[in-house]
């Protein structure tokens, strides 16, 4: 008998490149059938997932908003699910300093849709699973010479974004301390790959970089991020729901801090593009200076390590995919 899991936001970046590389495989095919959920944002296209939709029968697409209690009611009634994956999320931090409210309805306030209606299939099916993608930007900011975030690592943000992942990363944890559901966290470092919304930092540069426009650089450009290609998020992500602990988190990292002006430059020359384009703006508020992840535990747990290495596999991918929406 074949599962119905729930996947939520993967019209998006990093869910449409999970419908791409996991739910189609020949082997999760044959065990499971998905419903996507989507409210088809600015950052949610449709045609990012169409030729999946369209070549494979055991994947659902529904317009809706995990906002909507009765919409999401009327799903899980409909199709009785045996795990969620929420992807669904505003993601920006400037959008999140602009208007923070958007950001609380649809991380804190949809995530508890979920997990309500998730909690009373729970009780009439105790194998049901519930994952949540988080970010690792819950735990705030690192010094140079501070250790790399690790699981036990206290939550600290400092931006409505990620405020509004840290406090459904709490809920999703009372409802396994309070109900035991079981439910996983999984928090990655700065996601880089196709599909991605062009206000990113990485897509961003890019597309000025091609139409020969100033590359826009916060403050002095040494902030420092960890990249992680999709590919290798999405594998751990399926990874922790599949085999992942009930009540744990997993951190997920991609072992490639980088300065945010040195991967500026690279594309520039990637492209062949000169670095008097790079052009220094007012700083965003509160940025936070560094994040690092030790991954340590999904190593040992769920055998999970990033393969895809940045500057020679996967910024070259990123920046062919673009170039084929975006190149004159």
């Amino acid at each position: 008998m074949k599962q119905t899991v729930l996947l939520t936001g993967c019209a998006g970046f990093i869910g449409s490149n999970f419908i791409k590389t996991i739910t189609c495989r020949d082997s999760i095919k044959a065990q499971y059938d998905f419903v996507i959920l989507d409210a088809l944002t600015y950052a949610g296209r449709l045609e990012n997932i169409q030729p999946e939709l369209d070549a494979h029968k055991h994947l659902t697409f529904v317009k809706g908003d995990i906002r909507d209690t009765k919409l999401v009611h009327e799903l899980f009634q409909k199709y009785n699910f045996s795990g969620v994956l929420n992807f669904a999320a505003e993601s920006h931090v400037d959008r999140s300093i602009e208007n923070p409210n958007i950001f609380v309805e649809t991380n804190v306030l949809g995530t508890l849709n979920l997990l309500k209606e998730s909690l009373n299939l729970f009780e009439e099916n105790p194998a049901f699973k519930y994952l949540q993608v988080s970010t690792d930007e819950v735990y705030g900011t690192l010094q140079m010479e501070d250790p790399a975030f690790t699981e036990e690592t206290p939550i600290s943000p400092n931006s409505p974004y990620s405020a509004s992942k840290a406090s459904a990363d709490l809920m999703c944890r009372a409802f396994f301390e309070t109900y035991k559901m079981p439910v996983v966290i999984t928090r990655c470092s700065n996601n880089y790959g196709p599909y991605q919304v062009e206000e990113k930092f990485i897509p961003l540069m890019i597309k000025r970089a091609l139409a020969n426009e100033k590359l826009p650089i916060y403050g002095t450009g040494m902030n420092i991020r960890d990249w992680i290609y999709v590919d290798d998020h999405n594998e751990g992500v399926w990874l922790a729901f599949t085999k992942g602990k009930a009540g744990e988190v997993y951190n997920l990292g991609g072992n490639s801090e980088r300065q945010n002006l040195d991967v500026a430059k690279i594309i520039l020359k990637h492209l062949g593009k000169p670095e008097s384009l790079l052009s220094f703006v007012t700083d965003r508020k509160g940025h936070d200076f560094r994040y690092a992840i030790n991954y340590s535990k999904a190593q040992k747990e769920l055998g999970w390590n990033p393969t895809v290495r940045f500057e020679e596999e996967g910024l070259g991918k990123t920046i062919e995919h673009f170039k084929s929406l975006w190149a004159k």
